[in-house]
């Protein structure tokens, strides 16, 4: 068979899931509510009132899930720690007992991994704040900051003996903005002021978090994921247009990685904020805990950004952006959502209505290069949503044959492999993700699995996407679709 173009040797394949999303048993072994739990139990919050109540059931089939993965030849599994497993009786004074029951679990998942070839990846957070902590003010506390460290420590000392890379968060810039501005995510707050404090407060994480699993296990490599954006002006030649690309940049990109690479916030950020916040809630010495040296950079990318400044002549009726859910929610966007549009692209879009570019996949890794010299790249999450169709092959077992999706990776993974080819020094890619599963504001009503999950009976079948990725594993090379 005819391969394309081949990956450096050693380069890893693996897929992700988050505790949420997949592993359901939201109250065993001394699990307490968190604040998806709380928040997906809101009337009108979820999509179908969906809850992740039981979710993919991996809490109690993971053996038959990580069987799963071996079959279809994946090097690494990046999952993520439940929180309110490991410690449940957390406040915001005291991290509280540990829960060996909660730490049992993930250390016999990771035996599990291991014992079948698959090398653990464990982000710490994926969203899942314990209820306790939100209660008392949540990101926009400093206090949370602070337990995560200890927490982090707790699972650090735990699981690193066996596992190489913790990743601190996934995705601050949702947890910040649209959990406590926007409000489509949990805890479901629009504080526009309380946001920002969260940005803050998510970047101290990661600095103390950093410090806490380097304490615990000090040959595990350190990692932070983000979701940047690929964010263009609609009309380059426009000022309007390329200030509110900055406006989204800064935002977005570089609040985070300013910070986190250099020790500093953004003067313009801080600029375009002033009127939400003084920044008052960072502290002398705060930039310099935050900067901590990075083992690797993990980046989550699913489709291009383009915006236009409102003054522009092709401005409509304003709507949100990123996940703002249309026209009429609050914005994320805080001190710049009455300034810039989003510009709906034309072209194919996935199930999301998320545009389709996988130019962004090489330009945001091009830029980490540049930004992050020396430090590792990882792409942790791509993937796409579509509305499969389950079929019944000729043998009478079900098939799902998802072209798009397929289609979807080999653009991206392709893009990835421009990156790499121009020097940007790339380790490993996850699709997202292994499984159908709970997508947060939207409940089951969104697939993205490589694997068909029916919630029902929760069979597993590899859709036609697991199996062409399964063969990228196998060869480190792009097969033909």
């Amino acid at each position: 068979m005819t391969t394309g173009p081949a990956f450096p040797a050693g380069f890893t394949w693996g897929s992700a899931t988050a505790s949420y999303q997949v592993e359901g048993s939201v109250d065993a072994d001394g699990r307490t509510p968190s604040i998806w739990d709380v928040f997906s139990a809101t009337p009108g919050k979820v999509v179908g009132g969906d809850t992740g109540e039981v979710a993919d059931d991996h809490y109690r089939r993971f053996r038959e899930d990580v069987a799963l993965m071996q079959r279809l030849g994946l090097q690494a599994y990046r999952f993520s720690v439940a929180w309110p497993r490991i410690t449940p009786a957390v406040t915001p004074e005291a991290l509280g007992p540990v829960e060996q029951r909660g730490l049992d679990f993930y250390s016999a998942l990771v035996d599990e991994l291991l014992a079948a070839g698959i090398e653990p990846a464990v982000t710490l957070y994926h969203w899942d704040l314990p209820q306790a902590l939100e209660d008392a003010g949540g990101w926009a506390d400093r206090r949370t900051a602070e337990r995560f460290a200890e927490y982090a420590e707790v699972v650090a000392g735990a699981l690193g003996d066996r596992v190489k890379t913790f990743i601190t968060l996934n995705e601050p810039w949702c947890s910040a903005y649209l959990g406590y501005a926007a409000g489509v995510h949990a805890p479901g707050r629009t504080e526009p002021a309380a946001a920002l404090a969260a940005v803050h407060h998510l970047n101290l994480a990661h600095g103390l978090g950093s410090r806490a699993v380097r304490r615990a296990a000090p040959e595990a490599r350190v990692a932070l994921t983000l979701n940047l954006a690929w964010v263009r002006p609609e009309d380059e030649s426009s000022p309007a247009d390329v200030d509110a690309a900055r406006r989204i940049d800064g935002l977005q990109n570089r609040v985070f990685l300013g910070p986190v690479l250099r020790g500093e916030y953004p003067a313009d950020v801080l600029e375009d904020t002033a009127g939400v916040t003084d920044w008052a809630f960072v502290r002398d010495g705060d930039l310099d805990v935050v900067h901590q040296p990075l083992d690797a950079l993990g980046l989550n990318y699913y489709s291009p950004t383009v915006v236009r400044s409102v003054t522009s002549p092709r401005a409509t009726e304003a709507r949100p952006g990123a996940d703002g859910h249309g026209a009429g929610a609050a914005s994320p966007w805080v001190g710049s959502a009455e300034l810039v549009q989003f510009v709906d692209l034309p072209g194919p879009r996935t199930a999301m209505d998320w545009a389709i570019d996988p130019r962004g996949m090489t330009e945001l890794l091009l830029r980490l290069r540049d930004e992050a010299p020396g430090v590792p790249l990882m792409v942790t999450e791509n993937g796409a949503a579509y509305p499969d169709e389950v079929e019944q092959g000729p043998d009478g077992e079900p098939r799902v044959h998802d072209a798009d999706r397929t289609a979807y990776l080999h653009a991206h993974v392709s893009a990835v492999h421009d990156a790499v080819q121009q020097g940007a020094d790339v380790r490993a890619y996850f699709v997202w993700s292994l499984l159908d599963n709970f997508e947060w504001a939207y409940g089951y009503s969104k697939r993205f699995g490589v694997v068909h999950v029916d919630y029902g009976t929760q069979r597993r079948t590899p859709k036609d996407s697991a199996l062409w990725y399964s063969r990228l594993a196998a060869g480190n090379a792009l097969p033909p679709l």
